[in-house]
């Protein structure tokens, strides 16, 4: 039997979503917790009876990305054992987790700009594991020759995520310039840029109509 959500934890989560859409949106400075109260259909007191302050909600709002990845990322660098492998599961996961919910992306961005000084003890602090988890993959690839010899694992990791959470966060307005079939085309490539600055090339191939569609899109939440 499957427990079912308690009026609490519904509200809670509720709260979570709607505070990462108005960060997202307004920023933190610019959203009150009356506008969240507001998206959630309940009062400011209710949302005060599970965060003390606006400044818990954006601190939930990080913890729930950063639990992600703390549960995720082990779990695809253990599955996967192949260097190819592992690039497509991480890789995949990150542009999933992104590419769901661009709202995540456009935070992290303000976020980056808003509160520097704050991104950077997140960076120093709970990122660090799972980059440093990343880099000793990939660094593991370029000492068996797997990876491109002069690759810097920490800045191919930083470079990636940033790439991959700027090209989601602004994906409803740049794919406008890609006429046929835009979202599938900006995705594939974003995935081949990533593997290009990773892998060496090996005997070119032509690409066949199943190479380029073996990955399928990402669902992604309509543009508002």
């Amino acid at each position: 039997m499957v427990a079912s959500r308690s009026p609490d934890s519904d509200v809670r989560a509720a709260t979570i979503a709607a505070a990462t859409r108005l960060f997202a949106a307004q920023g933190f400075g610019g959203t009150a917790l009356q506008d969240i109260a507001d998206a959630v259909g309940v009062t400011k007191p209710a949302v005060l009876h599970h965060f003390p302050s606006k400044e818990h909600i954006r601190q939930a709002v990080l913890d729930a990305i950063l639990a992600h990845w703390n549960d995720a990322l082990p779990r695809l660098l253990l599955a996967a054992t192949a260097s190819s492998d592992r690039f497509d599961a991480v890789f995949g996961e990150l542009h999933r987790f992104f590419a769901a919910d661009p709202d995540r992306a456009r935070l992290i961005i303000r976020e980056t700009l808003d509160r520097p000084a704050e991104i950077r003890k997140l960076l120093r602090g709970p990122v660090r594991q799972w980059h440093a988890a990343i880099g000793r993959y990939v660094s593991a690839g370029r000492d068996s020759g797997h990876h491109y010899a002069d690759v810097d694992p920490e800045a191919y990791v930083i470079h990636i995520l940033l790439l991959v959470i700027t090209a989601t966060a602004s994906s409803a307005v740049t794919t406008a310039v890609l006429e046929d079939d835009a979202h599938p085309r900006y995705d594939r490539e974003l995935a081949r840029i990533a593997r290009a600055s990773l892998f060496p090339p090996t005997t070119p191939t032509k690409p066949t109509n199943r190479d380029a569609q073996r990955s399928p899109a990402p669902k992604r939440k309509p543009a508002r």
